[in-house]
């Protein structure tokens, strides 16, 4: 009995150790937790001119809800989380925001997509924001869409040269 409580004892001390360096570990995470996704953001930025969409800037909407005349940013954006919306735009107060979104361009900078709609009009506003400010509104989802972003690109790359590795082999004849 004595055996069994001294080991019950020693595992449990293990756990404690292990659940302290745990606990060491992801407070120093949390604390670079900007800082890497700065990092990601930029060396993000040649993927997301290949992934990325042309987000809506602004369009008219018909009795039917239909878009028409839409406007588009020139540059492609990944949407990288949502949150629930200021009460008003910072280019325009008057202007009420009815969603919006952390957007990576394909210059690897964080913008707050912000739309709103008057009825007729839907508009956007484009809010320059850095990597801090983007997990204070949006949370962890930015990193972990990032990186979902970044891991399935490189499983269509690599899939992408397996298959033409395989054509070429029989183009040229020779042995895959």
């Amino acid at each position: 009995m004595d055996e069994i409580e001294t080991g019950f004892e020693k595992l449990i001390e293990k756990i404690e150790e292990s659940r302290g360096k745990s606990d060491e570990l992801s407070d120093k995470v949390k604390e670079n937790d900007a800082k890497l996704l700065a990092r990601m953001t930029k060396s993000a930025g040649p993927v997301i001119k290949t992934i990325g969409l042309n987000m809506l800037k602004m369009g008219k909407q018909d009795t039917k809800g239909e878009l028409y005349d839409p406007m588009y940013y020139p540059r492609k954006m990944i949407i990288l989380g949502k949150t629930d919306p200021a009460a008003f735009r910072p280019d325009s107060p008057d202007k009420q925001i009815t969603d919006q979104f952390c957007v990576l361009s394909e210059e690897g900078k964080l913008f707050e997509l912000m739309y709103s709609f008057d009825g007729f009009l839907t508009d956007s506003y484009l809010n320059p924001i850095d990597a801090k400010t983007a997990i204070d509104h949006y949370g962890y989802d930015v990193l972990f869409m990032l990186y979902c972003a970044l891991a399935d690109y490189l499983k269509g790359e690599e899939a992408l040269i397996e298959a033409l590795d395989k054509v070429i082999g029989y183009v040229f004849a020779r042995k895959v």
